[in-house]
């Protein structure tokens, strides 16, 4: 069941994502904003008592979504997001997050109106949202096939 949900959402994000310079300015504007939400929540400690921040919990929270959705994807996002997570631990600065968050959202919109030509995937679905990511790495791993969209 799972893995019909995972290919239907990829097939149904890939519909969108057509044009190689779409893609090129997803794989930077996607990375920029998870970078930029992981060094903005590094900020927030979760309590005194544990060295944790809102950013381990949301990382742990789309892990625990990405892992009903792929377990092969999800291990391999994690090991982005760990990769993002110590970038932006060494450069401990919540407003460098929030500039490559906005930035990253300008990549997205130069993807779609200069190469695509269309509206954004979350404008039709909001786990769009998560899925770009997962379907970044899948298209970079080629870890599961995405069937052509009827389209």
């Amino acid at each position: 069941m799972a893995a019909r949900r995972v290919d239907a959402l990829l097939t149904d994000y890939a519909s969108y994502h057509r044009a190689r310079g779409n893609l090129v300015c997803h794989a930077f504007g996607i990375t920029l904003i998870m970078f930029g939400i992981i060094a903005t929540l590094l900020t927030l400690r979760l309590s005194g008592l544990t060295p944790l921040t809102a950013a381990e919990a949301v990382i742990a929270a789309a892990f625990l979504f990405y892992l009903t959705l792929d377990a092969s994807l999800s291990l391999v996002l994690l090991l982005e997001f760990a990769l993002l997570d110590i970038a932006a631990r060494a450069i401990a600065d919540w407003r460098v997050g929030l500039g490559a968050f906005a930035v990253g959202w300008v990549f997205q919109g130069i993807g779609h109106v200069r190469y695509e030509k269309n509206q954004p995937a979350f404008f039709k679905n909001l786990v769009h949202l998560m899925v770009g990511p997962l379907f970044l790495l899948n298209e970079l791993f080629r870890i599961r096939p995405v069937a052509p969209s009827a389209s």
